[in-house]
C-alpha cells in the first residue's frame, strides 16, 4: 500500500500557555480531496502552516510522502502548494509577472515556466488579463491567480485556506472546477472553508478540529448518519396501534403525533420511507429533512459564536 501523502502524528502548538494545537494526527491518501473543518480560533491554519513548513510544531510529526518534514527541508517543501487565506500575490505585478516570479523560486526558468504561465493563465480564465496590473483585478479574479500561484511548480499536495473568500459566484463555481480537475488528475486535496456546502459539494472525507484537537474525521457519508433524518407525514389517521408499531421498528429514534401530522426521526430514514408509507397508508403531504454536514458540524462545535 502506498505512503500517505500527508500524515500528522500527534502534532502540538503551544503558545506559552495558550494551547493552538492540543495532538492532531491524521493522513491523507493518494488522490483524496480531504475536507478540513473548525470554527474560528479552532487550530486550522496552525495546523497548516506546520504541514506546509512554515511553522514549526512544539510536539509530533509531520510526513510528506514517508518522509519527515523539517523546517530547512525545501526538496520536501517544494512538493507542497500552498493557496493561503490571506492572497499571496503582488499587487504592483501583472498576473503574467507573479506567477514568473514564484515559479523562479521554485527553480523554474525559460521555456518551461513560460509554457507553465500559458497553461495556468489559460486553466484560470486570466489570458486575457495577462499583462494587467492585479492590483486591479476583481476579489474573483485575484482569488483565482492565488489559486494559480500554488500550482505554478505542479506540486504533490495542495493545501486550499479558504480559497473563495470574497469571491462572486462565478470565480467560486471556476475554482471548484479547477479543484476537481487537478484532484482527478491525481492531485492530493486538502481543503478548508467556513461554507459548509462547498465542503460537502466537493470532499468525501473530511475532518473537524475544534479548540486545536480532532473531535471528528470520517467520509462524509458516516459524518452524516450521526444526526437522524425527519419525515414529517400528513396523514388520514394516525391510530394508536400504528403508533406503537412504529415504535417498535429499530430504524427510528422518535415517533410523535399530533392529530393528523406524524413525525418520525431516524438515522438512515431514506432506507425505510417505501415501508413506513405502506404502512401509514393514505398520505395527503410529506417533508423530509436529511442531515447536512452544517448541522453535524453545530452538533460537535456548538452554536456559540467564535471571535
Amino acid at each position: 500500500m502506498a505512503n500517505p501523502v500527508l500524515e500528522v502524528q500527534d502534532v502540538r502548538k503551544q503558545y506559552g500557555h495558550a494551547v493552538a494545537l492540543g495532538g492532531v494526527s491524521l493522513a491523507v491518501q493518494p488522490g483524496e480531496l480531504f475536507g478540513l473543518l473548525g470554527p474560528n480560533g479552532a487550530g486550522k491554519t496552525t495546523l497548516l502552516s506546520i504541514v506546509s513548513g512554515l511553522l514549526a510544531p512544539t510536539h509530533g510529526t509531520v510526513q510528506i510522502d514517508g518522509q519527515r518534514l523539517g523546517m530547512t527541508d525545501r526538496e520536501l517543501r517544494r512538493k507542497i502548494g500552498f493557496a493561503t487565506q490571506d492572497l499571496a500575490i503582488y499587487p504592483e505585478l501583472t498576473a503574467r509577472e507573479n506567477l514568473e516570479f514564484f515559479g523562479r523560486l521554485y527553480g523554474l526558468k525559460g521555456q518551461l515556466l513560460s509554457n507553465r504561465v500559458n497553461t495556468l493563465l489559460d486553466s484560470v480564465a486570466l489570458t486575457d488579463r495577462a499583462n494587467q496590473r492585479c492590483g486591479t483585478f476583481s476579489g474573483g479574479m485575484k482569488r483565482r491567480l492565488n489559486l494559480a500561484v500554488a500550482l505554478v511548480h505542479e506540486p504533490k499536495l495542495l493545501l486550499l485556506d479558504e480559497p473563495t473568500t470574497g469571491v462572486d459566484p462565478q470565480s467560486r463555481r471556476h475554482i471548484f472546477e479547477q479543484v476537481r480537475e487537478r484532484n482527478r488528475a491525481g492531485l492530493t486535496v486538502i481543503y478548508t472553508s467556513h461554507y459548509m456546502e462547498e465542503v460537502q459539494e466537493l470532499c468525501t472525507r473530511i475532518a473537524i478540529v475544534d479548540h486545536g484537537k480532532m473531535v471528528a474525521c470520517d467520509t462524509l457519508e458516516h459524518l452524516l448518519v450521526r444526526l437522524d433524518s425527519t419525515a414529517k407525514l400528513d396523514v388520514e389517521q394516525a391510530s394508536d396501534s400504528l403508533v406503537s408499531q412504529l415504535k417498535t421498528w429499530p430504524e427510528l429514534t422518535s415517533v410523535q403525533v399530533d392529530g393528523t401530522m406524524l413525525t418520525v426521526t431516524g438515522p438512515k430514514l431514506a432506507t425505510v420511507l417505501a415501508k413506513l408509507l405502506a404502512a401509514v397508508g393514505p398520505v395527503r403531504s410529506i417533508e423530509v429533512t436529511a442531515p447536512t454536514l452544517e448541522r453535524v458540524f453545530l452538533s460537535l462545535t456548538g452554536n456559540t459564536l467564535r471571535d
